[in-house]
């Protein structure tokens, strides 16, 4: 599977959405606007990495007719660890007056989205454990029941708003309010894409605008009552997260020049390192560097890319390649980690 430079461009529009964000969150910036649009910019992360992950585990099924679970688990260990792990050392490093040893646990084994308490230094970690938690499980459930697939994924699609509603009826505060169940249905939209993809019909450029203008606009749906939040749960949300899907399916068929050009490409590539970055220097509210967070968090990530992403990947394929190619993933195909919205990992839509 060769990489998708229209999804390095959706992947570049994600992030700088969760950037802008957060330096109006956390005051280094008075830019309201982007306020809803953190949200949005998770939300096309999740249905990103479900598509990947699985149009790779089907390709690998189609060819061999069963899923290397151990191949796949050392290519994510490979892609995810290093980037993570060098971050949390020099993370812990500076912050260590302000991270306990359960924290740091939490952080190291991709629980941090229980972890309700962690330190502002971890709190994005929230989204690299819901991913980390699908990568475990997803893999495992398509190879036991590939047959069934499309009614897991179905399934776990109409329960998401069934789970969430029970979690605000019960005002549950706690660590479930993060967990995996909770965004299950954005990372299952994803999934569905890759299955129904070669099926689906072209996506004609109406369509695509009108899909693009629910990205748009839901995320400023005021679901502050208990009518509004069901609605949004029930109708808006899942309408949101099929209008993603969409829209990944639309700039594939239809690449556009502007998701292709060269510095917005580069962007996504380093969206993942700059994802672990940006939290040091956009949301820290002891900080106030304004525009200037913007350059400094790009070149943070760009010594986590050049230095340890990239290196880590061309180990790997090297790896792959000394075995025969039994598992080889070209480094260009690797799946994007998905981003984090907020330092405590809450969602403002519903």
């Amino acid at each position: 599977m060769q990489r998708i430079p229209s999804l390095d461009g959706l992947r570049a529009i994600s992030i700088s959405l969760v950037v802008l964000c957060h330096l109006n969150q956390w005051k280094h910036i008075s830019l309201p606007v982007m306020e809803p649009y953190g949200d949005l910019g998770v939300h096309i992360f999740f249905v990103l990495s479900g598509f990947l992950i699985t149009k790779l585990l089907l390709e690998e099924h189609g060819r061999s007719s069963t899923i290397s679970l151990r191949e796949f688990y050392v290519r994510r260990a490979f892609r995810i660890f290093p980037a993570a792990l060098a971050f949390i050392a020099v993370a812990t490093a500076f912050y260590w007056h302000e991270i306990r040893w359960p924290h740091l646990a939490t952080a190291l084994f991709y629980v941090a989205n229980m972890d309700v308490a962690r330190p502002w230094i971890f709190g994005h970690l929230w989204s690299l454990s819901i991913e980390e938690q699908f990568y475990l499980l997803w893999p495992l459930a398509l190879k036991t029941w590939h047959r069934n697939r499309t009614a897991i994924l179905l399934a776990v699609f109409f329960a998401t708003p069934i789970f969430r509603t029970a979690l605000y009826a019960f005002h549950v505060r706690s660590g479930l309010a993060g967990s995996l169940p909770a965004y299950a249905d954005q990372l299952a939209i994803g999934c569905l894409l890759a299955l129904l993809a070669p099926r689906l019909p072209r996506v004609r450029a109406a369509w695509a605008a009108l899909m693009f203008a629910a990205m748009v606009l839901i995320p400023w749906y005021p679901a502050n009552s208990q009518a509004g939040t069901i609605f949004m749960l029930f109708i808006l949300r899942p309408l949101l997260s099929v209008s993603i899907a969409g829209v990944i399916l639309h700039v594939i068929q239809v690449p556009y020049r502007a998701l292709h050009w060269a510095p917005v490409v580069w962007l996504g590539k380093v969206s993942y390192s700059l994802y672990l970055w940006q939290e040091v220097f956009c949301s820290n509210n002891n900080l106030r560097l304004g525009y200037a967070a913007i350059p400094l968090a790009l070149g943070a990530a760009s010594l986590s890319y050049y230095l340890v992403e990239q290196p880590m990947l061309r180990l790997r394929d090297l790896r792959s390649t000394s075995q025969g190619g039994r598992s080889a993933t070209p480094v260009t195909s690797a799946p994007q980690p998905a981003m984090a919205l907020s330092a405590r990992g809450d969602s403002k839509t519903a």
